[in-house]
């Protein structure tokens, strides 16, 4: 895995024992310890507080905006009349608030040049 720190200088990390194609925190962690040479622990840690205060910030209504990956936003939606798909009963479904992701046009360029080479 390739990513550019603050500074655009390109940081790379070896991923290729992944058995499965899903990056999780686990993995992130286990990165952070190898490549890094932060304890387990400390790894961990990091990796929850990262994440933890992503889900806060989304939950108290605030975007959260990541420079050169993309932005996650809270949109309310609102109610509307749905269909159970297997009786054709109508239903309503209540307004809810959900998160989108946008990502970031340097990413999109990142992902295009992947899937071109």
């Amino acid at each position: 895995m390739t990513m550019l720190n603050g500074s655009d200088a390109v940081i790379e990390f070896a991923v290729e024992s992944l058995e499965t194609p899903a990056l999780t925190k686990a993995l992130l962690a286990d990165l952070l310890f190898d490549q890094i040479g932060l304890n387990k622990r400390e790894s961990k840690d990091m990796i929850d507080a990262f994440f933890d205060l992503i889900s806060l910030s989304l939950v108290e209504g605030k975007d959260v905006k990541l420079s050169g990956f993309g932005n996650f936003q809270i949109r309310t939606k609102a109610p509307r009349p749905g269909r159970n798909p297997r009786t054709g009963e109508a239903i309503p479904i209540k307004a809810r608030r959900v998160v989108t992701f946008h990502a970031s046009s340097k990413l999109k360029e990142q992902i295009q040049a992947a899937s071109s080479a």
